[in-house]
């Protein structure tokens, strides 16, 4: 073959690549698209190994990063066993002998020291009084301000931690219904303010929880509270 080749000569031409059938442009290897922003692609997310990961009791799993405080794993979840109303009964109990015992045997004694008598004297047709002690008004105001520093206490712990030390011993917790989480103590404190309601008709509303569904006290009701089951 001559160089150049003849322009005549169709054997002499070098051949062109072969267009695809039927009219379509031949397309090019994709190339693998990257993720925006450079960071690396996810893997798809399997929801059987999710289910794999999940703890005893139903409840999530929490992922453990060192120096940063740990998620609460009862937020975001609420228990479907409800407790019991014996069990907030019980626990009612031992918070009372635990923090109010104490000032309530003050109070009474106070008060039995700081008590007076009145006679009457027919003579001067007069009451005079007698008796009491000043140790005794101590004594009462001694027991209240333990009772209330008690009682301002037990509301810190159940806001904060959705227990006092009596339900932390039957095992049971106060959380918000819609989220589980814990109330904090502006919530825990309304809370209590709200168990008002509970007394104000023969305290029918403490027996509530023994037909409810929800085992729900008029207070909880107000609150939006539920009291569960702790694992």
């Amino acid at each position: 073959m001559s160089y150049p080749p003849d322009p005549n000569n169709p054997y002499g031409q070098p051949q062109q690549p072969q267009q695809p059938g039927y009219g379509y442009p031949q397309q090019q290897p994709q190339q693998p698209q990257q993720p925006a922003y450079g960071y690396p692609q996810q893997p798809p997310v399997d929801p059987y190994a999710q289910a794999q990961q999940q703890q005893a009791y139903g409840y999530p799993q929490q992922p453990q990063y060192p120096g940063y405080p740990v998620a609460d794993p009862y937020a975001g979840y609420v228990q479907n066993a409800y407790a019991s109303w014996g069990s907030r009964v019980a626990a009612k109990l031992i918070d009372f002998v635990v923090v109010g015992l104490l000032p309530l045997i003050l109070y009474i004694v106070g008060a039995a020291m700081s008590a007076t008598s009145m006679t009457y004297d027919p003579n001067t047709n007069q009451y005079t009084s007698s008796g009491g002690n000043g140790f005794g008004v101590v004594l009462i105001l001694l027991g209240g301000l333990l009772g209330l520093a008690g009682g301002l206490w037990l509301i810190h712990q159940e806001g904060t931690t959705g227990q006092t030390i009596g339900k932390r011993a039957v095992n049971i917790r106060v959380v918000r219904e819609a989220d589980g989480q814990y109330l904090g103590f502006g919530g825990a404190f309304v809370r209590q303010l709200a168990h008002f309601l509970d007394g104000f008709v023969c305290y029918l509303g403490y027996l509530w929880p023994l037909w409810d569904a929800k085992s729900q006290t008029f207070a909880d009701k107000v609150m939006n509270t539920v009291v569960v089951k702790s694992a």
